[in-house]
């Protein structure tokens, strides 16, 4: 009597390891306990060409302890440029916001805000592009980027406006320190007062794209950056200044209600354009060189920690 032949099967500790290879997560469908055989597999989400791998939990540190560490380094590297820049921008003018004196004035709200705020940007930054439809189209890849830093910077301006208010009042009364200003600040305006500009500085952040095939290299990140920042500073900058006026308006003046359009309507008026594009040179200047230093030390801290 012919036997009928023995059907290979495979262990579910076999399959279960492929199918972790396959993708960030597997699901088991239907399967019955002590059946022959593996149970069916769901395939994983990331399985789909149109979508890139899940972000597993060791790229999600690696991303927020580099984002955290190339935004500290850029952050105190160039705080005088940043102070220059303000005091420009000023409505006091440059002198009586402090000149030269007290380059570092409001450096330590800077030095508290700068990790957690670059972390919350990438953190977001990665996770946003992971889930995002991502193909091979050349029109699709520049979207996903622009919309994941798009809500990354809506994420980090929650905690950058805040250390943004008290650091931009710091560098135009250099007499007064971080604490006292931080402390004015909450007992005249209360929590909203820390939120003053919010609008503006979202809407001033710089967004940019770019199409690569392959790996990043960290110089190829940093002069990218570099040269998409520092042309984006330029083009952004009313809107810094807009910003810059919000963030030390006085409370109760028209100003202080956060109105964008009638900020710039207010500075067309009585500075014209050079008042639009104060400090645009500074701007640059800092934009362009933390473009460089950020995204560079971004790509090289995250190919050490992975």
């Amino acid at each position: 009597m012919r036997t009928a032949p023995r059907r290979r099967t495979e262990s579910r500790d076999h399959v279960t390891a492929r199918g972790r290879q396959h993708g960030c997560a597997h699901v088991r469908a239907r399967g019955v306990p002590g059946a022959p055989g593996p149970a069916p597999l769901i395939p994983p989400r990331s399985a789909s060409p149109d979508r890139q791998p899940c972000m597993e939990p060791r790229q999600s540190w690696a991303a927020l302890a580099a984002g955290g560490v190339a935004g500290v380094f850029v952050d105190l590297i160039l705080f005088p440029l940043d102070t220059v820049k303000t005091r420009l921008q000023s409505p006091q003018g440059f002198r009586k916001a402090g000149g030269f004196r007290g380059i570092y004035a409001g450096v330590p709200s800077t030095a508290i805000g700068s990790f957690p705020n670059a972390a919350a940007f990438f953190i977001t930054y990665e996770n946003v592009k992971s889930v995002l439809p991502h193909g091979s189209s050349s029109y699709l890849s520049p979207v996903t980027h622009m919309v994941a830093a798009s809500l990354g910077e809506v994420v980090a301006c929650l905690i950058r406006v805040p250390s943004e208010v008290v650091k931009q009042r710091a560098q135009v009364s250099p007499s007064s320190s971080t604490l006292q200003i931080l402390s004015q600040t909450l007992y005249h305006e209360g929590i909203q007062g820390l939120y003053r500009g919010y609008k503006s500085t979202v809407l001033r952040e710089d967004l940019w794209s770019w199409k690569q095939g392959h790996v990043v290299d960290s110089w190829q990140s940093a002069v990218c950056g570099a040269f998409a920042g520092g042309f984006a500073a330029a083009v952004t900058t009313p809107l810094d200044v807009a910003k810059t006026r919000i963030m030390l308006a006085k409370a109760g003046s028209s100003n202080a209600r956060g109105n964008v359009l009638a900020a710039l309507g207010d500075i067309w008026r009585t500075q014209g354009l050079s008042g639009l594009f104060a400090g645009v040179v500074p701007r640059m200047a800092a934009i362009s060189l933390g473009g460089f230093i950020f995204l560079g030390t971004y790509e090289k801290t995250r190919q050490l920690l992975l």
